[in-house]
């Protein structure tokens, strides 16, 4: 299926709302929105809007046409094990909540960001979108990529019956400045740049990675995805999903070794193979964003990933004493 061709949405004449705008990914965004011309835009802290109450969407929904929906209880492997059942109710009732409320107010578009993990475990590569369904998702993943890939088919079905705009990205691992570094919920890279700095620090001759680093990833530098995400917002036109990515490929074991010769550290790596590896490969297919948008990817990994030790350095999170965690 190849999306419709129709004018640019034009994002400065409408009011958008960004939820998880002050989030990684959602201060990007919202920066992007501005750096495009967006004169209103709204972007509650979760305090002022809890978004699991379904009493706050009137008001969330009062002044603004526009969503972009990227509010998410999200976490790395050690996260997803421990809290499988926090991560499906929170992401589905999220998401499901406000497609009603803005179906019900009439907006005139919601884009709602998914997540790599809806693919399936054995997923061929590149993941192209038609894939999504061909499988279970890795089993660690499941809850949280389930449910949000459960947003994409109830945006399809509300386009089918209602008419309704609903759009659907999926950005792959996302990495940049200000990611969530904290270990007990971080992601792969900000995980392993803490773990490193740490045992820097501490004047360890060794850090313990999970797994065999056999897996491979795909990453995209945080602006990059913004950029893709309010690309979407303007110029996609059918609720069919669209992959963002960079289609370059990496594994978990070169990863650390670019992080050690990064931050020049010179100690062993060990790998605790008692720990899950997670999703076997993951790289995308990016044809469509290319087609449907005319986005692709600017920052390479090796600046993109200097920017982030860089910025991590000025803004360390405390020592942890150990660091096989």
């Amino acid at each position: 299926m190849a999306s419709e061709r129709r004018d640019n949405f034009q994002l400065d004449q409408h009011r958008v709302v960004v939820t998880g705008g002050h989030g990684f990914l959602g201060t990007a965004v919202v920066q992007e929105l501005e750096r495009r011309g967006a004169n209103h835009i709204y972007a509650p802290r979760r305090t002022e809007v809890d978004l699991l109450d379904p009493q706050a969407y009137p008001e969330l929904l009062r002044e603004n046409d526009v969503v972009i929906h990227l509010a998410a209880s999200v976490g790395g492997i050690g996260f997803n094990r421990s809290h499988p059942g926090r991560l499906f109710y929170d992401n589905i009732m999220m998401g499901v909540q406000l497609m009603e409320a803005a179906r019900k107010k009439g907006v005139a578009q919601l884009l709602t960001v998914g997540t790599i993990c809806a693919y399936p475990k054995f997923t061929p590569v590149p993941f192209r979108e038609e894939e999504l369904w061909n499988g279970y998702p890795e089993e660690t993943n499941a809850p949280y990529g389930i449910a949000k890939k459960a947003l994409l088919t109830m945006g399809q079905a509300y386009e089918a019956e209602y008419q309704f705009p609903a759009r659907y990205v999926l950005p792959v691992n996302l990495y940049g400045p200000r990611d969530n570094f904290a270990p007990e919920s971080s992601h792969v890279i900000p995980a392993l740049i803490k773990k490193v700095y740490d045992a820097q620090q501490l004047g360890l001759n060794h850090i313990t990675c999970w797994g065999d680093g056999s897996p491979t990833r795909e990453f995209l530098y945080v602006d990059d995805a913004a950029r893709g995400i309010v690309t979407a917002a303007e110029r996609l036109h059918t609720a069919e999903p669209v992959n963002l990515g960079t289609h370059e490929e990496i594994s978990i074991r070169r990863l650390v070794q670019l992080i050690a010769e990064e931050m020049n550290y010179t100690g062993e790596i060990r790998w605790d193979e008692s720990k899950p590896n997670g999703q076997p490969r993951r790289c995308l297919s990016v044809e469509r964003a290319d087609e449907w948008l005319g986005w692709r990817a600017e920052v390479t990994f090796a600046e993109g990933l200097s920017k982030t030790i860089e910025w991590y350095r000025d803004h360390p999170l405390p020592v942890s004493q150990d660091a096989s965690w």
